[in-house]
């Protein structure tokens, strides 16, 4: 079984690393290889498939090894256990394994369009500043999401900005999503602290989401360019749990107690008391102006409870920010 592929300093340099993040992957992981073995127009791209599994209990690794027995592909597909819990753990493994000058990441919910890797080669050339771009994202819902469910559909990796190119502005913490997303190699480890932060999703936890909007801005305040590419398209498989009030209550309310960290990220000690002040009076007046908007009743709308409840827990996100602070430095 080709576990734990070597990848030794003088490995070939490749143009394209594309990196799945895998954690209990049984059920969805035979899609996404085979969407990979399916992909177009490739044959002049030096690419190659890197699955990290992230310390799975289930069938991920065996259903590798099937995989790499029969793949047949001129591009390799390599798998490495990173036994750290943690999707930044999992995306810092991808990125010292992989050969390639660009990293495509996808999550192990994620199917990628036929197109996507020759896509990532073509923006890549076009864009030649951006050293971050991510993909447009469509949902595919086990259920019938809720009512006007798009006005929070971002908080679950869902990115439609329509057909043209776009790019983000990570002040306000406009940025694409993890999922999706691909790197230059060179700018991730120039700019990149060796600690994020935010880990990211641990297991079920939600406590550390947002370590991929904490690497984005580190690169976009080095003077790097971050895009969203329409041609770029992938599927994101959305199972009915994800859209249960409790699951989405917890996802946003999260996000929303990470906004202060994020905001934060690689600003001067006199920016911050500005930076915390305008979260105050920013989201205070969100809250203020949406709970008049809804007469306090969010009880017959689970997007509009959500909303509240980011806007809430965005509006004390500087005590949790300074909370972390605290116990990092004991």
């Amino acid at each position: 079984m080709e576990l734990e592929t070597p990848n030794p300093d003088s490995a070939e340099t490749l143009s394209i690393s594309v990196a799945i993040r895998a954690y209990n992957s049984a059920e969805t992981l035979p899609t996404i290889l085979d969407k990979l073995k399916a992909q177009e127009d490739t044959d002049e791209i030096q690419w190659e498939v890197i699955v990290v599994d992230n310390n799975s209990t289930d069938a991920t690794a065996q259903i590798v090894q099937q995989y790499q027995a029969n793949w047949n592909r001129s591009y390799p597909l390599k798998y490495f256990l990173e036994t750290r819990q943690g999707a930044a753990f999992a995306r810092k493994r991808a990125i010292s394994e992989s050969n390639g000058e660009l990293i495509g990441f996808l999550d192990d919910d994620n199917f990628p369009s036929e197109r996507w890797v020759t896509e990532i080669d073509s923006f890549s050339q076009q864009y030649p500043k951006a050293g971050v771009f991510g993909s447009q994202i469509h949902g595919e819902f086990e259920v019938p999401p809720p009512k006007d469910f798009q006005k929070i559909q971002g908080f679950l990796a869902i990115k439609e900005y329509g057909n043209q190119p776009r790019r983000f502005n990570a002040e306000v913490l406009d940025l694409p999503a993890g999922a999706g997303m691909v790197v230059r190699k060179k700018v991730w480890t120039d700019n990149i602290p060796k600690q994020l932060q935010l880990q990211g999703p641990v297991g079920e936890s939600l406590a550390e989401k947002g370590e991929d909007f904490e690497s984005m801005i580190h690169i976009s305040r080095t003077g790097w360019e971050i895009w969203y590419n329409p041609k770029m398209c992938i599927y994101h498989k959305i199972p009915a749990w994800r859209l249960e009030k409790d699951y989405l209550l917890n996802l946003v309310k999260c996000s929303g107690l990470n906004v202060c960290t994020l905001r934060c990220v690689r600003a001067t000690a006199w920016r911050k008391p500005v930076i915390v002040s305008r979260i105050i009076a920013g989201s205070l007046h969100k809250s203020l102006k949406h709970f008049v908007a809804h007469k306090g009743q969010f009880s017959d709308s689970l997007v509009a409870n959500c909303q509240m409840t980011f806007f809430l827990s965005s509006l004390v996100s500087p005590i949790y920010y300074l909370r972390r602070l605290l116990s990092q430095a004991e």
